[in-house]
């Protein structure tokens, strides 16, 4: 037997993580600042892309549409996004190891290194909005059936659906926030990443909680300014999830890729 089939073997169940003072999040939105500052080429060019598709979305759904389709393409963005921001975490893992930002890793890292686990977690999430479409459709019990409704019954039809929706856009956070960085880290399933994301977040409910708030204030000041606020916000937020990560789960008992960009350890420290 491999030493790698002995240490997929021995691996715990969930990595464990660390207890999170408050102020956390800001400190790793400084350290996601630093590394687009240190790659402004690679992070802007992710920044200017991104930017440019939410907009498209929200401009097209806002005059073909309505509000409530653009807070759908909104919380459509958080599901999506996690597996978008997988560029930016090749990039600040590329830094750490005083490697040139390359286009060509950071690709490789987004569609070919670990596009098995991926896609594995894109169904994950799929699965979450398949049964939150599903209940969103149940909540229609609260519409009002005739013409002359009411604001109570308006303010109950979408409280429901704010209730709802916050419900499975934290579902998503804690599933997400942590797993896709720990899946390129380590050599470790999507499930495994899921459930050491999820045990994270709910032992440290309030430094995620603020962690949620800030990237949500971010996306929303980055719409109002017609997405340039985004541009610099997006790379930003997706180098500090990583930094979050590292600084949040200690994956140190789960083997290295063999190869690739985090087969090798960091320069500035142990991980």
């Amino acid at each position: 037997m491999t030493n790698h089939e002995n240490n997929t073997n021995t691996v715990p169940f969930v990595a464990p993580c660390d207890q999170l003072d408050f102020v956390a999040p800001f400190r790793w939105l400084g350290k996601g600042m630093d590394d687009a500052r240190r790659a402004p080429i690679a992070s802007l060019s992710y920044g200017l892309v991104m930017a440019c598709l939410i907009m498209l979305f929200t401009v097209l759904a806002w005059r073909y549409g309505s509000a409530w389709i653009v807070f759908s393409l909104l919380c459509g963005f958080v599901f999506a996004a996690p597996i978008a921001c997988v560029g930016t975490y090749a990039i600040s893992a590329q830094l750490e190891r005083n490697l040139p930002v390359s286009l060509k890793r950071t690709l490789k890292a987004c569609f070919k290194r670990y596009l098995g686990s991926e896609l594995v977690f894109a169904l994950v999430l799929l699965i979450i909005f398949l049964v939150w479409a599903r209940a969103s459709s149940a909540v229609s019990i609260f519409m009002p059936e005739t013409g002359n409704y009411t604001t109570q019954e308006m303010v109950g039809y979408y409280g429901a659906l704010a209730i709802l929706a916050l419900v499975f856009l934290s579902l998503t956070f804690a599933a997400s926030v942590f797993s896709l960085p720990m899946i390129m880290h380590r050599d470790v399933d999507a499930i495994t990443a899921v459930v050491t994301s999820i045990n994270a977040v709910l032992r440290n409910k309030a430094v995620m909680a603020l962690w949620g708030c800030l990237i949500g204030v971010g996306l929303v000041l980055g719409i109002a300014t017609g997405g340039l606020l985004l541009i610099l916000f997006l790379p930003a937020v997706g180098h500090a999830v990583w930094h979050g990560y590292l600084e949040t789960i200690d994956a140190s008992e789960f083997p290295r890729h063999t190869s690739g960009i985090t087969s090798t350890e960091r320069v500035s420290e142990t991980e």
